[in-house]
This record gives structure tokens, sequence and C-alpha cells, in this order.
């Protein structure tokens, strides 16, 4: 039996990537490399004092499969959080049930960062998978920090489209 197998049915699934985020002391340079270099695209900009981060939001990819790739400066290199440490600063889930995955896996001794169920800098609901756990909550990210995001109603309905499709035409095994 695997760890996995030893808990009950989650009331929710991981759709797919919605973001990485890397973060630098130097947003000119993380633009020069993904913006002007490899071509992504800009699409935004969220400055935020109390999360300590000036961010240009861009993207790659297109419709629901888009994928953001946050580049990240602190506005203040010494306060936190500190958005430049590690470089790889978080990674993004997408969620069709965020409340339902919240809930599941506080029960099941998930550390979230502090802030609950919030709304982040693309608009959607978020939580933080914290990287470290505690003795009250011992899982973790193992030093990654975990973004989970609510997907929108049009994401979740292009893959349940996507998953009865690939369902459906899957030879059977004989």
């Amino acid at each position: 039996m695997t760890a996995a197998s030893a808990f009950p049915p989650r009331p929710f699934r991981v759709l797919g990537v919605q973001q990485v985020a890397v973060g630098g002391t130097d947003k000119a340079r993380l633009r020069t490399l993904w913006i002007e270099l490899l071509g992504v695209q800009p699409i935004g900009v969220f400055v935020s004092a109390d999360e300590n981060v000036d961010e240009d939001v861009t993207s790659v990819g297109i419709g629901p499969w888009k994928v953001e790739i946050d580049l990240m400066q602190p506005i203040d290199p010494d306060k936190r959080p500190r958005v430049h440490e590690p470089s790889l600063n978080h990674v993004g889930l997408w969620v069709d049930d965020l409340r339902a995955a919240y809930a599941w896996l506080s029960d099941r001794g998930v550390r979230f960062a502090p802030g609950g169920i919030r709304i982040g800098a693309s608009g959607h609901a978020v939580c933080f998978v914290h990287p470290k756990g505690s003795p009250e909550a011992p899982i973790a990210g193992e030093g990654v920090l975990i973004e989970l995001v609510q997907a929108p109603r049009e994401l979740v309905e292009a893959y349940d489209r996507e998953a009865a499709y690939t369902t459906s035409n899957v030879p059977a095994r004989e």
C-alpha cells in the first residue's frame, strides 16, 4: 500500500499547472530573458507592498491550457516575504474545488501559509501549501511553496471534455 492509497478519495482534482513564479532582485534582467528573448507574452502587472512584490505576469500557451510565468522582484529585498529566494519561488496548480481542497488537506495535516484562501495576483482564489511542516501540521511542500488556484469554470469544463474524450478513445487491453 502506498501513502497515497492510505487516504480516502479526494473531494477535488488537480487539473494542471497554473503558474510558475520566478524571482530575482532585478526584474529588468528577468524581462530580458523571458519576454524579449524567449517571447513569453506580458499580460499584466501586480504590485503589493503587503506581499513585498513587484510582479510582471506573463503567459505561454493558449486557451484554458495557458500557463502564467510570473516574474517577481521584491519591493524591499531585506523584507519578507523574500520573493526572490529561492529563485524558483513557487508552482501554482489549478484545482477544481479550492475550498474542498483546503479543508480536506488541512484535516490531513497539511500546513498552509498564513492568510488562508484569498484573491491572488490574477484575480483567482488561492491558498499556499507552506514549504515547511510544523508540529501541528507536519505535511508540507518539502521546501517548495505550492499555490493552489481555483480553476475557472471554463477550464474545469474543458478538462472534463478532454478527460471524457481521452477515456472514451483508449483501446481496451486484451
